[in-house]
């Protein structure tokens, strides 16, 4: 029997709210964190581009940037308008790039964590160089700064990916 669009749009939904709620609560697990913003969590990225790979780019684009926005909303780090919009709704919105790789799910994942490094990285230098040691090209200190934690983000990512690709247990319900 096939699915009413309603019932599927509803399903959509009600995903999204579940996965935005787990990521959330994952990033709240935090490693060690950065003073000017940004963590290294739980695999807190994880179910949002797990739902990119599993309902593709429109549904992951989607739950991304309502992501980014609740990070906003519960861990604001605000220095100036065009800076919020970079750190928040388009870094984390990057992460639904993910969802054009459905088939490469490990080439999804870097896709769309270095699709967020991207635009943290480009905030950096415009409003956070001048945090740069002196001497120090606000370039270099945004990289460093920034791939501190989303390289460390990136591993976590990738191995929490396998390990849900290769669960025998976890094929059952999907």
């Amino acid at each position: 029997m096939k699915e009413s669009k309603t019932t599927s749009s509803t399903k959509i939904i009600a995903e999204v709210v579940s996965f935005v709620a787990l990521a959330t609560a994952l990033s709240y697990i935090k490693v060690f964190s950065l003073p000017q913003g940004g963590s290294v969590t739980a695999g807190s990225m994880v179910p949002i581009l797990w739902l990119a790979l599993r309902r593709g780019a429109k549904v992951g684009l989607f739950a991304a940037t309502v992501y980014g926005l609740v990070q906003l909303a519960v861990e604001p780090f605000i220095y100036h308008p065009a800076q919020v919009l970079l750190d928040y709704p388009i870094a984390f919105g990057m992460l639904g790039l993910a969802g054009f790789f459905q088939n490469r799910p490990f080439v999804g994942v870097n896709v769309g964590i270095w699709g967020r490094f991207l635009a943290h990285f480009i905030s950096g230098v415009i409003f956070f160089g001048s945090y740069a040691p002196e001497g120090m090209s606000p370039v270099v200190y945004s990289a460093f700064y920034n791939g501190g934690y989303i390289l460390p983000e990136l591993a976590i990512s990738i191995y929490i990916v396998y390990l849900l690709q290769e669960s025998k247990l976890l094929k059952i319900f999907l």
